[in-house]
């Protein structure tokens, strides 16, 4: 039987590659080509169609790296191919590779009236005639963009920059021809491929197996190859048993879900992004015209922004098929998002700014999040996504994970306050499913439910500008909704996938914290300065929304709704998952440093006029503190004058073995080398620094990541480390208030200085790390060891913290070893903590370093220097502020991130400014105050609970508010509203550990 197998299955290899693939088009025809190379940025159809085109020879080269090349296609079509079962198509080759969908050239075609017919790509070649066409008059929209992974993901290229790639063409234009489609070829085409992919995963020993076999044997001895036309129809009839078996009754049921996953940004730039997505699109639109079934989901509300704006009419015919309900805006966010590093009032905004495009756009709501490719999950996701509405998340990523496989692919996720999603992992291991036969069994296969639930979801289409489904993709959906031995696999969309989910599995198991990809580390780290924008961006976004609505309530001051709305979605955008995590093309990454660059000029004029307009004139040094906490005796959301400095105690002493520094809490010393070899707290009357292990030593380590530059640290790095040892220079300053040091160093092309500073009564030690970065390949971290006996490092995340065990017992623990934090780590005993807090860094790494666990090791990962995708990567200077906390509370590492982070103003001006709003309980802290989206003009408090308790939180409006109503992150009332006046001038209630409270307050 094994022989008469491989003697069937042989001639149906030759049968298909010989004879079936030339016999799908019955005829062809070459087209005439004109052409014209536009000599910079894209242009519009409006520009292209007045062009002057040239006579173009067929086989010549085109297209520099980035370039855009309009070719025009005439022709007549014969008048003997109007005739039954064929149909006429125009058939492009731009000089597609073989593989590597959306990596290469893309072509967009266009009607001389300018409405696009669809997109060609390597996998998706044809466009498709009216019946009634005689004459051909098409214009190709030909992108030449290069393959920036053609060396692989750990070569350095210089094709991703404009500047550096190159003017030589890159592609050939091998073909237009129109063609002529012979529908009943194409389609037993379908037929043996779905029935020859089912037979292959088969077991030889099954019947089912043997009788694919016969059918298909069958089927050959039917089809005669000098006239496949003529046979093919009894040929299928052949097949027509072997496809008409029904599955099994308990065959795996696959929710097809059609996709094509675009990112963003990534290894083009945001405007190569739009031009995807409008190829993409079109491509869609076209199967919805010739399948009612097919059904189609795409994320990012930005992507349809970017429609709508740059090509109306294709938007137009989007929008339509939304409504028929074919077309499904889903996940609920402006880009498909970082979810680690983004901060938590911007995963709102993410929601808050997405959401309501797609309602005013689409009048619909997504409750779905769908982030199938994000680096992992913070463990605040799960109540954001319930606050707005989104309670069921579908991501493929944590499949990557290098050491450990997740138990489960449907489950319910719990976030560190106790809310819980309901979470779906892909089987398939797969966002860009071709659905050939063994991606569908080993979804079957995998799924890690069967026996509790027998369902998945399966998104199918080629991303990233590889054209999303593809006609045969559809043909196997069609094949394979009730057929023998193979998954059931149905037309979906990701709602009826989860409602049919949810229902079958009532209760299914939990997974508590956060999502980590055992993968991707570097993400944390790689392009610092696109970081450094995120992370400022944020803090002013939020001051300026705190003193514009301050002034508005107070001053009548009008409010910049709208350019507020354009400045957040800028940065929504940017936190996209593949441009603030660094794994972008240098041009991305230049493009956002300029967005970053306008965006805080903007902001800081917003924020000033604001302040001017509350204090008025005069020359009274002021401060506005936006901060949750005082600073300099000024309350939070204040603006008045500072108090005086501390006083007390404040020396510097220099020895031969280096420079004490001391206050009346605390003494330094730090020796010749510039290493702090003790932190002597007077107080506790206890040594931080272990002996023989100083702190604030930089470590500079090979960087070298076994597949993916920018994206991955290995724990090999480990292996190979230099502490920067030599000193240049080191010298002790004293001002008014402070004593310092400043120790200048160099380590290979790169120089280093730090400046490290004692403030009167401070229990904080400040430094700021001045780097010009000249290495390659290589990763630097900053390392403070302290005498603490830790169990696990709270780093602080979104709305909270997340507890992580410092010891390596288990797999998981180990392959934990570069996790990230906002603003603050902290590691502690029951009554004594030490935390490290920073103002741009993600990255940090927390390990014991003794055998009695006594010592704790906290490293920063300030920067890396990884040469793909961007060989420039963190090249050039880079200024890093951290703080160590001595004798640290929560609370005191919560103060230290903000003091570092908030911006502060400090401005001459009349009057103070009281709070617009007091907010008190323990842990309980204000983040953001803005005015209402839907331009009410009601004020809406965001504050949650920050220690891991049960608090009473006491919010008193200090203006003229009349009511208070709790609503949903996207401000919709969940509770009814509370009465103020003048025995109730503040609401009180109860918030469990980590709890966000939204509030809606209503002014007179």
């Amino acid at each position: 039987m094994h022989n008469d197998s491989v003697r069937v299955l042989g001639r149906l290899r030759r049968f298909r590659q010989e004879f079936l693939a030339d016999s799908v088009y019955a005829d062809a025809e070459n087209l005439d080509v004109e052409a014209w190379e536009v000599p910079d940025e894209p242009v519009a159809f409006e520009d292209a169609i007045l062009a002057d085109y040239e006579p173009f020879e067929l086989g010549s080269a085109y297209g520099k790296p980035w370039g855009t090349t309009w070719f025009r296609l005439r022709g007549d079509l014969p008048k003997s191919w109007q005739a039954e079962g064929v149909r006429a198509e125009v058939v492009i080759d731009l000089g597609f590779g073989s593989t590597n969908a959306g990596f290469q050239c893309e072509g967009t075609v266009y009607s001389p009236d300018g409405s696009i017919i669809k997109a060609v790509e390597n996998y998706n070649r044809y466009v498709p005639l009216p019946s009634d066409t005689e004459q051909v008059d098409l214009l190709v929209e030909a992108a030449s963009n290069p393959d920036v992974t053609a060396l692989g993901f750990t070569r350095p290229t210089p094709v991703g920059d404009k500047a550096t790639a190159g003017k030589e063409p890159l592609y050939v234009f091998r073909s237009a021809e129109l063609k002529l489609l012979n529908v009943e070829v194409w389609e037993l085409e379908q037929d043996l491929r779905v029935l020859s992919e089912l037979h292959d995963l088969l077991p030889a020993t099954l019947p089912r197996r043997a009788v694919i076999l016969r059918a298909i044997e069958d089927a050959l001895d039917l089809v005669d190859v000098d006239d496949i036309a003529g046979t093919a129809r009894s040929a299928r009839q052949a097949l027509a048993n072997a496809l008409g078996a029904p599955a099994y009754a308990s065959a795996h049921e696959l929710y097809a879900v059609g996709h094509a996953h675009i990112d963003s940004a990534w290894l083009w730039p945001t405007r190569e992004t739009v031009r995807k997505v409008a190829r993409t699109f079109s491509n869609v639109l076209h199967l919805m015209d010739i399948d009612p079934d097919f059904v189609f989901a795409a994320s990012s509300a930005q992507q349809y922004a970017w429609l709508k704006e740059h090509y109306p009419h294709l938007f137009g015919r989007v929008r339509e098929r939304v409504h028929e309900g074919r077309f499904i805006p889903t996940g609920g966010m402006w880009v498909e998002s970082d979810t680690n590093m983004v901060g938590g009032e911007a995963l709102i905004r993410q929601f808050l700014e997405g959401k309501a495009f797609f309602l005013e756009e689409f009048g619909l709501e997504s409750t779905e999040v769908w982030l199938p490719d994000t680096f992992g999950f913070t463990g605040a996701f799960p109540q954001i996504a319930r606050l707005v509405g989104s309670p069921r998340l579908l991501t493929q990523k944590l499949s990557w994970n290098d050491t450990n496989i997740m138990p489960h692919h449907s489950f319910q996720w719990r976030g560190i306050d106790g809310s819980a999603i309901f979470t779906h992992f892909p089987p398939a291991d797969t966002y860009n499913s071709d659905l050939r036969g063994s991606e569908l069994a080993k979804a079957e296969r995998q799924f890690k439910e069967s026996g509790r639930a027998n369902r998945s979801l399966i998104p199918y289409g080629y991303g990233d500008g590889g054209g999303g489904p593809t006609r045969e993709m559809l043909a196997t959906v069609h094949r394979t909704r009730d057929l023998e031995a193979s998954p059931r696999v149905r037309f979906a969309s990701p709602q009826q996938f989860f409602d049919a989910a949810e229902a079958e599995y009532a209760q299914p198991p939990t997974w508590s914290g956060e999502l980590y990809l055992e993968l991707h580390r570097g993400v944390l780290t790689s392009q610092h300065r696109t970081k450094v924008g995120n992370r400022r961006s944020e803090h002013l976004l939020h001051a300026t929304e705190l003193w514009a609505t301050t002034a508005t309530v107070r001053k009548g001051v009008p409010y910049p709704y709208e350019q507020l709305k354009r400045i957040w979605r800028m940065v929504l955008l940017q936190q996209f998952h593949d441009i603030l995590p660094g794994s972008s093309i240098g041009w991305v990454h230049r493009e956002a440093e300029r967005h970053y660059a306008a965006i805080e000029t903007e902001l800081l004029d917003l924020i000033y006029s604001s302040l001017s307009a509350l204090t008025g004139p005069g020359d009274r040094n002021l401060l506005a503190n936006g901060s949750p906490f005082a600073v300099d005796s000024v309350a939070s959301g204040a603006i008045s004058s500072t108090g005086e400095p501390a006083g007390g105690r404040l020396s510097l002493k220099e020895t031969p073995d280096g420079v004490v520094l001391e206050n009346d809490q605390l003494r330094l010393v730090i020796d010749r080398r510039g290493f702090l070899v003790s932190v002597f707290d007077k107080h506790k009357q206890r040594e931080i620094i272990p002996r023989d292990q100083p702190a604030n030593v930089l470590t500079v380590y090979r960087d070298i990541p076994n597949d993916w530059d920018a994206w991955d640290i290995d724990p090999h790095y480990r292996r190979n480390g230099q502490v920067v040892v030599n000193v240049e220079s080191l010298e002790t300053f004293a001002t008014e208030g402070r004593v310092g040091v400043r120790i200048h160093r160099r380590w290979g092309a790169s120089s280093f200085t730090q400046t490290l500073e004692l403030s009167p009564s401070s229990r904080d030690i400040d430094l700021v790390t001045d780097i010009d970065w000249r290495e390659r390949r290589k990763l630097l971290k900053l390392a403070f060891p302290v005498r603490v006996h830790a169990q696990a490092a709270s780093s602080e995340i979104q709305f909270g913290y997340i507890n992580r065990p410092i010891n390596t017992n288990t797999s998981w623990d180990a392959a934990r070893y570069e996790t990230v934090a906002h603003r603050w780590v902290h590691v502690g005993e029951p009554d004594y903590g030490v935390a490290l807090a920073n103002d741009t860094t993600y990255g940090h790494s927390i390990s014991q370093t003794d055998d009695d666990g006594e010592i704790t090791l906290i490293e920063q990962t300030l920067l890396r220097s990884p040469m793909m995708p961007d060989p420039e990567a963190d090249q050039g200077e880079h200024s890093i502020r951290s703080t160590l906390v001595v004798d640290a509370s929560l609370t005191r590492a919560y103060e230290a991130g903000y003091r570092l982070n908030a911006p502060r103003f400090e401005f001459d001006g009349g009057a103070d400014v009281a709070p617009l709003l007091e907010v008190v309980g323990q842990g309980v802290l204000l983040e953001t105050v803005k005015l209402a989206q839907d331009e009410s003009g009601d004020v809406i408090a965001r504050i949650y609970e920050s220690l891991g308790n049960r608090a009473t939180a006491r919010v008193r409006p200090a203006f003229g508010a009349t009511t208070v109503t709790v609503t949903d992150a996207l401000e919709r009332p969940i509770e009814s509203a509370i009465q103020l006046g003048r025995e109730t001038t503040e609401i009180e209630f109860q918030l469990h550990p980590f709890e966000i409270r939204t509030l809606r307050i209503r002014t007179r």
